[in-house]
């Protein structure tokens, strides 16, 4: 990949560059807090249900962390490129990798979640799982690759069309941002037809059929390599790797830290698995130790560990993604940074282990996901039969569900696909409350007028 070639400050929605006191990366990352999608976020699970008085992280807390992490990662980056790569680069390159690849990056992992539906990873279960399980009643109104984006709901692909897509009676290319920061979060940059296990770039899926062309000429605007066209796969953007670390690098320790504060892990645990993290990768472990035994307060020895141990990441990141560049830029890298790093360092893999046992599996967590499930199946199956009906076949209970829908996710000029889309946008968007209150009015649980 050429190096000038792959940014541009292009934005969905074909709008001209205007002048301005930003850069349109900065721009972009202030759309982004600024919009309704990110918003949501506040109020939408990352791990553990959100348990009132005890402080613990959501989506949103999660998002604006990450996008810290990103912001360092992308800003080293860029300084690595511009300083050994001037000789190839044009002088808005060198301006580019200097100064706006740690807004980019930024930018890309602040909105890297706004396509996870509420209850965390369940919620999205819950969507693939409605339509396996009704497959015998709806499939024959979809085309096997409309079918496929259904089956395999992903996350990721779903933030693209948050991020492009025009809702009834609002402007046309969505939150209008650069190619350049949507190609950022494509980690799966291929059609669900395309998925497969054990390849990184077709883990999953990047975009619906729906959002196909839009993601074409993302692909195009930053030069993304194409390896298939039918169906169409490309290799990841070289700025997703930087968007994963960071992911990676916060739900990998912050979720650790959430648990201790929740009194799920022991601080001794904790403290232990953190410090030997951080003695890993440190050269001056005696000051570390003369600091965390300064400091009185349980909770505030982790946030100093947590710190140090993000710290040790972020450098650790940088430099596999130094060392592995080239592999990057001709799309052949076979494994994400953290997992590389996984693979030499034990104590990353015991923090792994430890939180899949002690964290994953609480009881408290397969609770929420248990009822997250459920709720999520239930709207889904309150609207999308009645919106799958023609006018003519509707009966009263059809139109009066229909009625609960806000405007702009009613598509009904549109194919049954478009239709089905607008029901998963309105159910995907819904925060965890606002998810359990609609349930609950719905099944009749709670009667009563609220406005």
């Amino acid at each position: 990949m050429n190096l000038n070639h792959i940014f541009t400050s292009q934005r969905t929605g074909n709008n001209p560059n205007t002048v301005a006191s930003r850069t349109d990366f900065q721009r972009d990352f202030d759309r982004i807090i600024f919009s309704s999608a990110f918003r949501r976020l506040q109020n939408k699970t990352q791990v553990f249900p959100l348990p009132g008085s005890v402080f613990v992280h959501n989506r949103l807390t999660h998002s604006l962390e990450v996008s810290s992490v990103g912001r360092s990662l992308g800003s080293v980056i860029g300084e690595y490129i511009a300083e050994n790569f001037s000789s190839e680069l044009s002088k808005e390159s060198i301006n580019f990798y200097n100064h706006n690849l740690g807004n980019v990056i930024a930018a890309a992992c602040l909105c890297h979640d706004v396509g996870n539906p509420a209850f965390g990873h369940s919620g999205e279960d819950a969507i693939a799982s409605y339509f396996e399980r009704n497959e015998s009643q709806i499939k024959h109104q979809f085309s096997e690759r409309e079918w496929a984006d259904l089956v395999n709901f992903e996350g990721n692909a779903n933030a693209i069309r948050v991020l492009t897509h025009q809702q009834q009676g609002k402007d046309f290319g969505g939150t209008q941002l650069t190619l350049t920061t949507l190609a950022s979060i494509a980690k799966y940059p291929c059609e669900a037809v395309a998925k497969k296990k054990g390849i990184i770039h077709r883990k999953k899926f990047g975009f619906f059929q729906n959002e196909k062309e839009t993601f074409l000429e993302i692909a195009k605007g930053v030069s993304l390599l194409q390896e298939n066209d039918e169906p169409f796969i490309f290799k990841r953007h070289p700025f997703v790797w930087l968007v994963e670390a960071a992911d990676d690098i916060c739900y990998n320790i912050i979720d650790m830290e959430d648990a201790h504060r929740l009194g799920i892990v022991s601080t001794a645990d904790c403290k232990n698995l953190f410090f030997e993290l951080v003695k890993s990768e440190t050269d001056d472990i005696k000051r570390v130790e003369s600091k965390l035994s300064s400091i009185g307060n349980e909770n505030e020895q982790i946030s100093y560990l947590r710190a140090k141990v993000i710290n040790a990441l972020i450098n650790k990141s940088v430099e596999l993604f130094t060392s592995n560049f080239n592999t990057i830029l001709e799309g052949n890298l076979d494994k994400a940074l953290l997992d590389i790093y996984k693979s030499e360092n034990k104590t990353l893999q015991d923090i792994e282990t430890f939180s899949i046992e002690k964290i994953y599996n609480h009881r408290a967590v397969v609770e929420i996901e248990n009822a997250g499930y459920n709720v999520m199946y239930e709207l889904l199956d309150h609207f999308i039969p009645s919106i799958l009906k023609s006018e003519d076949e509707r009966k009263s209970y059809d139109r009066k569900a229909l009625k609960l829908l806000p405007k702009q996710f009613v598509y009904e000029e549109g194919s049954d696909y478009q239709k089905t889309l607008g029901i998963i946008d309105f159910v995907s968007g819904m925060t965890d409350n606002y998810a359990t209150d609609l349930y609950r009015k719905i099944k009749g649980i709670d009667i009563g007028m609220t406005m």
